[in-house]
């Protein structure tokens, strides 16, 4: 986990002060791991750090201005089963404050009486200067120390229609993804698009998958069969890391053949898998979300190509 900058600066363009609540250690079996974190104001909240008795006991204090860190005993403090203790660390986050920040690494004294900064976080931030990979978080002497949230996966999205927006939903959470979503004209979009993710309106859809880069993972589910199979013949010919397609089998044979007249080899053409999900899961978007984000965390980046299913 690590400091999500955009999803709190979402927030705080909607608000003066945005409460954060994050996971500052944990013993035991807990809901979620150091650094997982929730932003509470008082008429809502974002993220979550397990839910249940303790998420809401927390929100609860955040809005009552609850500060600095607290330990909770899952079991005997809240009746929860999962048996260990979190310590919760409560901040209050202004426009200014986050403006404050500089580099990969966000660095603040955890408790309320402050102090000097320990030599343990002097060297973490010394040998982050000096090229060493960040570290996780953890709350080091006193002080919450936490990476900022560097997206690592290009992933383009193309169309925004019922699966696009399904997908778009379930995915844009997911920290290591940097989210390009595309359709051909801004009115095909949501009013709201999570902070995460860039929008691009493309007229030529083809024209920006040039731009892509060799690196990025695609998802092709536009409201044109004809542009599905464009953007198959453009990803082919420009490279790409993975490439799913919303379809049928019908679809995929279809596709298949027509791209082999493109002058596409079988090789890379089964590069593009189609469908896209789990048939198991069904054909609602949500459903057709849930199985691709399944797929996406399960295959990491540096792991075999993506085969279909023929």
């Amino acid at each position: 986990m690590s400091f999500d900058r955009a999803g709190l600066e979402q927030a705080l363009s909607e608000r003066r002060e945005v409460a954060r609540v994050v996971v500052a250690e944990t013993s035991g079996s807990v809901p979620r791991e150091v650094g997982a974190a929730m932003l509470v104001w008082p008429d809502g909240q974002a993220g979550t750090i397990g839910g249940g008795a303790l998420e809401h006991d927390a929100a609860a204090r955040a809005r009552a201005g609850e500060r600095g860190l607290r330990r909770v005993p899952l079991g005997p403090g809240l009746g929860q089963c999962c048996g260990g203790a979190v310590t919760l660390l409560t901040e209050y986050w202004t426009a200014a404050d986050l403006g404050g920040i500089e580099g990969d690494l966000v660095v603040r004294p955890a408790r309320t009486e402050g102090g000097a900064m320990p030599l343990a976080v002097r060297r973490l931030v010394a040998d982050m200067r000096s090229g060493a990979a960040p570290p996780g978080p953890a709350l080091v002497e006193g002080w919450m120390v936490e990476p900022v949230t560097q997206a690592t996966r290009p992933l383009w999205i193309w169309g925004a229609g019922h699966v696009g927006r399904a997908l778009v939903e379930v995915l844009a959470p997911l920290p290591d993804l940097a989210i390009t979503w595309v359709d051909t004209a801004p009115e095909r979009f949501p009013d709201t698009i999570p902070a995460p993710v860039t929008r691009l309106v493309a007229a030529e859809p083809t024209v920006a998958a040039a731009h892509a880069p060799v690196t990025a993972e695609h998802l092709i589910l536009t409201y044109s069969h004809a542009l599905d199979l464009a953007l198959c013949d453009a990803l082919l010919t420009r490279g790409f890391a993975r490439a799913g397609l919303i379809g049928s089998d019908t679809k995929r044979a279809r596709f298949r053949s027509r791209l082999r007249d493109l002058g596409h080899a079988d090789a890379q053409i089964s590069r593009i898998r189609c469908p896209i999900g789990q048939k198991t899961l069904g054909k609602h978007p949500q459903a057709i979300a849930v199985g691709v984000a399944a797929e996406i965390l399960s295959a990491p980046m540096g792991t075999a190509e993506i085969r279909d299913t023929a």
